[in-house]
């Protein structure tokens, strides 16, 4: 068997979960604004600052390059960091909206978008991405701490915070460039931290415990 079978592990997740229809957002705007909210915090919080947004019809881009920060930052408080994430928002639609719309920013290739899109203040890797594969609906794939942690376990490995683009590389040349199985996959590996591999896992049910190193040593 191949050191890293990627295939494997998603055949297992979606056997296990079944197709997700995941990122959470109604629109391309929802979308890129809630990448920026769910910066260090959970979805719940985010949930509750877009529904405040949604009240004050503020779900807009446009609309949010021409706030002032501190009404976007009242806005979005329960999101925390929301002094933080309310410049990063505006810095964010300003770009955007440079270009006169969504779809011309999106216009672009990926390396292009996500080298523009980090070269802004509070944009990260994660981020970047989230807003090319949910948003633009470009295939790359996210990581984040969720599959970090799994990755980590299930091959005893110990790829850290600063392995970003090592282990993307590795996931993308394990799998079949696909835009949806990118997608579909990212949301499995939420599913299984959330339900399973937690900060103290339920090895014992997860769907990957015969495949899993640690769940392995675990059962000993």
């Amino acid at each position: 068997m191949e050191r890293y079978n990627f295939n494997l592990i998603y055949k297992l997740l979606y056997n296990h979960f079944g197709f997700l229809n995941w990122w959470p957002g109604e629109t391309v705007d929802e979308i890129i604004i809630g990448a920026v909210l769910t910066q260090n915090t959970n979805w719940k919080n985010v949930e509750k600052s877009l529904k405040r947004l949604k009240e004050n019809n503020l779900i807009s881009i446009e609309k949010i390059a021409n706030m002032k920060k501190e009404d976007l930052a009242r806005l979005i408080r329960p999101s925390g960091f929301f002094n933080q994430k309310a410049q990063r928002l505006i810095n964010l639609a300003k770009n955007i909206m440079s270009y006169g719309s969504i779809e011309q920013f999106f216009n672009k290739d990926i390396e292009s978008l996500r080298k523009e899109l980090l070269e802004i203040n509070g944009i990260g890797k994660e981020t970047a991405d989230s807003i090319i594969l949910y948003a633009a609906n470009k295939p790359i794939f996210v990581i984040d701490a969720y599959t970090r942690r799994i990755i980590n376990r299930v091959f005893d490995e110990h790829f850290e915070v600063n392995d970003y683009d090592k282990l993307q590389k590795l996931i993308q040349d394990s799998i079949p460039l696909d835009l949806n199985l990118y997608k579909d996959f990212h949301a499995q590996f939420v599913e299984l931290a959330k339900h399973y591999c937690k900060k103290e896992p339920l090895c014992n049910a997860c769907p990957l415990k015969d495949l899993c190193k640690f769940s392995k040593g675990n059962s000993k």
